[in-house]
């Protein structure tokens, strides 16, 4: 299965911390948490403070680290096989391995290497353009990439 992972953070450095994450499979399975102990508003750019936070859910959405990461095993159980997919591997994939990988384990039925979707599309001759403009909030983000996955690199 593959699951399309996209995140918001606190900012573009090496300092950067996980705000959220989204996962979507192609099958239109979802998981979508907010980090309530891993960020402080001071941790983020103004970027962030004026297009990111806004758009948080709040509420259920918002967990702690340990119970996302139980989240996200329990999620990642679901499928046979998955390959994680994201449009920026270099953040996404940094941010997903940060909770999934605990205490030496990692999912069994997880690729441990991710796929970059720009890649794809890029040798796919996939312009730009067609891209979607991406709001800059995980779920949706992550909704928006699955279905331009499927639109034009499924086989």
């Amino acid at each position: 299965m593959k699951i399309v992972v996209d995140c918001e953070f606190t900012q573009l450095n090496a300092s950067s911390k996980l705000i959220s994450m989204a996962l979507v499979a192609e099958d239109g399975q979802e998981l979508y948490f907010e980090l309530n102990d891993n960020y402080i508003l001071d941790d983020c750019s103004e970027f962030v403070v004026h297009n990111v936070l806004p758009q948080l859910n709040g509420g259920s959405a918002l967990i702690s680290t340990e119970s996302a990461r139980n989240k996200l095993w329990s999620f990642l159980a679901k499928f046979d096989s998955v390959e994680i997919m994201s449009d920026a591997p270099a953040w996404d994939w940094e941010f997903f391995c940060s909770v999934v990988y605990h205490q030496g384990k990692w999912p069994s039925n997880v690729a441990n290497t991710p796929i970059n979707l720009i890649d794809l599309f890029n040798e796919k001759g996939v312009e730009g353009e067609e891209a979607p403009e991406l709001p800059h909030h995980a779920l949706l983000d992550a909704r928006l990439l699955m279905s331009y996955y499927k639109q034009y690199l499924k086989e």
